[in-house]
């Protein structure tokens, strides 16, 4: 081994330079093997773990295909870590201080500057991942002992037999809202401020509001359970004094009981009572004004919706009761035998008087109906009914004058078939389509139908029915008017010879 050093001092500088790329080049071949020996360990220990796998996933895209694998990125990146301080010594062992000293420089913010970020920021990460671990299964557990899922399948579904999975949800969210925290924290460990400071502004506005939000939930919670004790409460109490029975006489059973229904209410006012509180509570005017405004509305309107159902339940009843007084009065007077008077067949299931009371109901509820949209305040269904209401009473009008001529007309051809004579059966027939003629143009004329063409058509046939008869008197009088002139010419002849 002497030997050969002397070998190369005897070489002067040309030897040392030989002897130092001898040796930078062993180290160097070293640093090689070493680095891919403690990457390869990096790249199994990451193999074991479930935390490339992890990381993994976020970079997964629709199709479930990973761009890249964690593990030899990873490895790649220690591996040429390592490596690169073992160029940097090749470097000086050979005397290249100025190729040397940038590559130096770097390593010296690596090892001074990033890795110290990486490692803290690798810490918070880990951290973060420990926390959300232990709260996801904390409320996960927490979550399935209060039976929560099965209690918002049941009141929460939006479809029959829908499952709802809340623990699950809500475990996910407080998992990824752990990291969410963590994540100032983190950009900063890496000295990312310029994404950090915007973060953290939306987080302090974010924690600002939690009292606000808290105060919320917890007036909700509070409103929401009064909401059902009263409702409870007032319906049992009802229900105790005998309502139900009433409002079987209502029409109400089953399920839809009186007590029921009146504890709904009181629920439903409660609620939204709860509600407005609840969003004054949160102090967000962007939310809560709007909100406010429009529950405040639909609340001050209350009274008025209630107002109008009671006065169409209320009509409703009475004009069944009226209903029925007037149809026992007109089936003792004999009303269902009118069509029959009438000379009309009635093969209906259902009798005249019910088609009477129907109509009554019906009158009613309108009136009833034009008394609610006054009490709603809205005038353009008011005009509405009233203009339907007024159409209605021009309708029964022109049918009660219809049936009225109806009548007549039978009753002038009835008279004139039992007069008997040569064209009675032509002249009865004339006169009860005259009188139908009349009685529905004047039917007409009520209902407001083209008031100028029924008068028109009225004027014509009036005119026509003239026209005719004048012509079948002229016509059929022609003989018998001959006959009489020529006997009035001959008498005026033999007056003349006498005068002569």
């Amino acid at each position: 081994m002497e030997q050969i050093q002397d070998f190369f001092t005897d070489l002067g500088p040309i030897g040392s330079s030989i002897l130092a790329f001898i040796g930078g080049l062993l180290l160097l071949i070293v640093g090689y093997f070493v680095a891919r020996l403690v990457a390869s360990l990096v790249r199994n220990l990451l193999k074991r773990t479930n935390l490339d796998n992890r990381a993994a996933k976020w970079l997964e895209g629709e199709d479930g295909i990973r761009p890249f694998s964690i593990e030899d990125v990873v490895a790649k990146v220690v591996f040429w870590l390592i490596f690169l301080f073992f160029i940097v010594g090749f470097l000086q062992q050979i005397n290249l201080p100025g190729v040397a000293a940038p590559l130096q420089s770097l390593l010296n913010r690596i090892t001074t500057e990033y890795l110290p970020r990486l490692g803290s920021a690798a810490l918070l990460l880990l951290a973060a991942g420990v926390i959300a671990y232990i709260l996801r299964t904390i409320v996960r557990r927490g979550a399935a002992m209060l039976n929560a899922d099965s209690w918002f399948s049941k009141h929460a579904a939006l479809e029959e037999g829908e499952r709802v999975s809340v623990s699950e949800s809500l475990a996910t969210a407080v998992y990824w809202f752990v990291f969410l925290l963590f994540l100032p924290a983190i950009l900063n460990a890496l000295g990312v401020q310029a994404i950090a400071e915007p973060i953290q502004a939306v987080f302090a506005q974010f924690f600002g509001y939690i009292p606000n939000i808290f105060g919320a939930a917890i007036t909700l919670l509070i409103g929401w359970f009064v909401a059902r004790v009263v409702r409870q409460i007032v319906s049992n109490l009802l229900a105790a004094l005998g309502s139900d029975s009433f409002g079987e006489r209502l029409g109400l059973s089953g399920e839809r009981t009186l007590s029921k229904m009146v504890g709904t209410v009181l629920y439903t006012f409660i609620l939204l009572f709860t509600i407005i509180s609840a969003l004054d509570t949160l102090n967000i005017d962007a939310i809560s004004q709007p909100a406010t405004m429009m529950l405040t509305t639909i609340i001050d309107a209350l009274p008025s919706i209630f107002g109008a159902a009671l006065v169409l339940v209320i009509s409703f009843y009475i004009g069944r009761m009226i209903a029925n007084l007037i149809v026992d009065l007109l089936r003792g007077v004999g009303f269902d035998g009118i069509p029959a008077k009438l000379g009309l067949s009635w093969s209906g299931t259902r009798q005249p008087t019910d088609l009477i009371g129907t109509l009554i109901i019906i009158g009613v509820m309108l009136f009833a109906s034009l008394s609610a949209a006054e009490l709603l305040g809205s005038a353009f269904l008011s005009d509405i009914l009233a203009t339907f209401i007024g159409f209605g009473g021009q309708l029964v009008l022109a049918v009660i004058i219809f049936a009225m001529g109806l009548y007549l007309a039978n009753l002038v051809r009835n008279l004139i078939l039992g007069a008997g004579g040569a064209q009675a059966n032509f002249t009865a027939t004339m006169a009860r389509v005259a009188i139908l003629i009349l009685t529905t143009a004047m039917a007409l004329r009520q209902l407001g139908i083209a008031n100028d063409i029924v008068n028109m058509a009225f004027g014509i046939l009036l005119g026509a029915l003239g026209v005719a008869a004048a012509l079948a008197f002229g016509l059929g009088s022609r003989e018998v008017a001959g006959r009489e002139v020529e006997r009035l010419v001959a008498n005026l002849r033999g007056e003349n010879n006498e005068n002569s």
